[in-house]
């Protein structure tokens, strides 16, 4: 009952945390004069991102790898399935060029380097956490100096200039929000899942993983509702950008992460790289460079037969 009341509480933190954030990113995209997709993809994500980088180094120093690994590559199957599946189902998002010339090729190349590392010796070194760390850097002074908006922002009139300790209110509370609902969903899963005797990488890539994600929905699902798609699709490939990259990277320099459990290997890995290549042609089929329903049901389908095989 306990493990079950922290669950609870930490969504209902995280959700909170993921409101106030949108808020603070909003205020920083018109206070720089910076377009809302690049916003999206780097102070949003990496914040929506931070529950992922608590646990993964959480887990990874406390000797359990598995769920360092399963909470990232779940992550970022939930984010392009679950997530953004639900968030075109509420609303249609029109996407220009952008995403195609560079933010899914990045999202591809970071999944691709991340397969490379892990899958031949299955452990990340810390000079590969170095590496991936550098191309996340590269990435952000390209994103900062040369990206253009890559979605139409639909209501610009209805945007609201925030004072600057309001922007940066909004900006801690949801940081300490979403650490504080991080630990007590985590302390809740792992609790049910030694109860249940389950394997940490099934909790890891189900439970904790979307658990994890709850961030990137509840930012999502504002973000349509108030018309503010850029940030929607922005954050949703930064963050899986910053998953790969920030997360395994960072906590790979504080300690190598190998992989335990093969089916890690052997089965999440491939959805992870299938569902993320899946975005490209769903962009174009059957209307080109619009994300409807029919992709959204097509998203969360892929997502729920995942689930089944993961389980199984």
């Amino acid at each position: 009952m306990l493990n079950l009341l922290f669950i609870i509480l930490g969504l209902s933190f995280l959700i909170m945390g993921g409101s106030w954030l949108l808020k603070s990113a909003v205020a920083l995209s018109l206070r720089l004069n910076i377009p809302k997709i690049v916003i999206g993809m780097t102070v949003v994500s990496f914040a929506t991102s931070a529950p992922e980088l608590i646990v993964s180094i959480k887990a990874a120093l406390d000797g359990f790898p598995d769920l360092a690994l399963g909470n990232v590559v779940g992550s970022n199957i939930a984010n392009i399935g679950l997530v953004l599946g639900i968030t075109v189902l509420l609303g249609a998002i029109d996407v220009k060029k952008g995403f195609y010339t560079t933010d899914w090729p990045v999202m591809m190349i970071a999944s691709s380097l991340f397969f490379f590392f892990i899958y031949f010796d299955h452990e990340i070194q810390q000079y590969e956490g170095v590496i991936m760390l550098v191309f996340l850097f590269a990435f952000l002074v390209y994103l900062l100096r040369f990206q253009k908006p890559a979605v139409e922002d639909e209501m610009p009139e209805d945007d609201v200039l925030l004072p600057n300790y309001k922007t940066a209110m909004f900006l801690l509370l949801g940081g300490v929000a979403l650490w504080g609902g991080s630990e007590l969903l985590i302390n809740g899963a792992v609790g049910l899942a030694s109860y249940y005797g389950v394997s940490e990488r099934v909790i890891a890539i189900t439970v904790v993983s979307v658990g994890t994600s709850v961030p990137e929905l509840a930012a999502s699902i504002i973000a349509v509702i108030k018309k503010e798609k850029a940030i929607s699709l922005g954050n949703l490939i930064g963050s899986n950008i910053f998953n790969l990259l920030a997360v395994l990277g960072i906590t790979s320099i504080i300690t190598p992460i190998k992989a335990v459990d093969l089916g890690l290997l052997n089965n999440d890995v491939f959805w992870m790289l299938g569902i993320s290549f899946l975005l490209f042609p769903l962009v174009f089929f059957p209307k080109r460079m619009r994300l409807g329903r029919w992709e959204g049901l097509v998203l969360l389908f892929t997502y729920l037969l995942f689930v089944y095989f993961t389980i199984q």
